[in-house]
């Protein structure tokens, strides 16, 4: 087994389920477990590292060309909330084409296997995801670090290694100095195919809307009950279909209630606002507002609360600022045998909001698919290749000044 293979079963296996509901950060113990297991390994390498007391963790790798600039390379430990993330089991699949049943039953279909006959797949084992989004942007950059050091010739300018907590609930970046990561760029290695430059990202707002009613008894319900489960249907039977992620593509923006929890009292919910273009998220909380007075207006009783939260924004808007992040990027690519392939992301990174503070940060592909459900499934040969491009990364930046 490849180190970089080992290292990442390894890495899934832990915990880091994020939780939104919580008010800390992390969110949950998982994350500083894993993170504090990460600043270890860097330590081990030789590296100068620590977890601080947020749970981030940071080190840097020397350079060894002088007056290099630094950059920054940064992967997420939590996975997301949106499928059980408890007992990973990780599946090493030597593939041969068609469908793969995992051992669970559940299918992941041919087509979504399409191009990788002959490589080498983790899956799970049906059950919960795999974390590859992001622990093989976690074990790419570790497994980087490990060949870099192993080779002291190569030239290479400083980098800075930061893993986070809780991406997946937009709190990233939430306890990241950026001026103590002193970097003239960053990168995330946090995407999927091969070969990917996301060097663009929806702009993003999230709504939570709490509805209340009033309850009682029902058999005294008579002239007195409010339910706000009818008031939160009504709510969501104004929100324009076309508006649905399953019905837009591409560049198009979405709303995309993703959480209704509650009772006859109260009930919540949680709604994506998404949009490339970032003047369009207002008018997709003014649906929201307007779908508001409407159930209030026909179910008497009721109220809406709709409460607006900034996520983060296109990182296209900010990435001219430094040119040389997307453009060695590029060379990086092409210095592997690979044309690479620009992509808007139809969903964010912590580079998102990180370029808007003013460290411009496009992502990097790892050879995660299908994430966020129990189909998830990661390819080692991309993986590979990710780390391959960091190495002639840190050349192309070794020769910058």
């Amino acid at each position: 087994m490849s180190n970089l293979l080992e290292r990442f079963c390894r890495y899934v296996k832990v915990e880091t389920t994020a939780d939104e509901n919580s008010t800390t950060y992390p969110s949950t113990p998982g994350q500083r477990e894993l993170g504090a297991l990460l600043a270890a390994e860097l330590k081990e390498m030789g590296l100068e590292a620590h977890q601080d007391e947020h749970a981030v963790v940071i080190a840097t790798l020397p350079g060894n060309v002088e007056g290099a600039p630094t950059i920054a390379w940064l992967a997420h430990v939590d996975t997301s909330p949106e499928a059980p993330g408890k007992g990973v089991n990780p599946q090493v699949v030597e593939y041969k084409g068609g469908d793969l049943t995992l051992k669970s039953g559940l299918v992941i279909p041919g087509e979504d296997l399409d191009g990788y006959a002959g490589k080498t797949l983790v899956t799970t084992d049906g059950t919960t995801l795999l974390g590859a989004d992001d622990k093989s942007g976690v074990a790419v950059i570790m497994t980087a670090v490990e060949r870099l050091l192993a080779d002291p010739d190569r030239p290479r300018c400083p980098v800075r290694v930061i893993f986070t907590c809780d991406e997946e609930i937009g709190r990233g970046t939430d306890k990241l100095d950026i001026e103590a990561i002193d970097a003239v760029c960053a990168y995330t290695l946090d995407g999927e195919s091969e070969g990917l430059i996301e060097n663009e990202t929806f702009s993003a707002d999230v709504a939570v809307v709490k509805v209340k009613g009033r309850n009682i008894h029902p058999g005294l319900a008579y002239g007195k009950m409010v339910n706000a489960i009818r008031g939160a249907a009504k709510f969501l039977e104004q929100l324009p279909p076309q508006l649905s992620p399953e019905c837009t593509k591409d560049k198009e923006a979405f709303l995309h209630p993703y959480v209704l929890e509650g009772g006859v009292a109260e009930v919540g919910l949680r709604i994506l606002l998404r949009s490339f273009h970032t003047p369009e998220l207002k008018e997709l909380a003014d649906v929201l507002h307007a779908a508001a007075e409407t159930t209030m207006k026909e179910i008497v009783g009721v109220t809406v609360e709709v409460n607006i939260q900034e996520q983060y924004r296109n990182m296209a808007e900010y990435l001219a600022k430094e040119p040389r992040a997307v453009a060695l990027a590029e060379k990086a690519y092409q210095k592997v045998g690979m044309e690479p392939v620009f992509k808007s992301i139809r969903g964010g990174t912590d580079g998102s909001r990180l370029s808007e503070l003013g460290l411009p940060t496009p992502n990097l592909s790892t050879g995660m698919h299908n994430f966020h459900c129990e189909a998830e499934f990661a390819c080692l040969d991309e993986m590979e290749t990710a780390v391959s491009v960091l190495l002639e990364l840190v050349t192309l930046w070794s020769a910058e000044r």
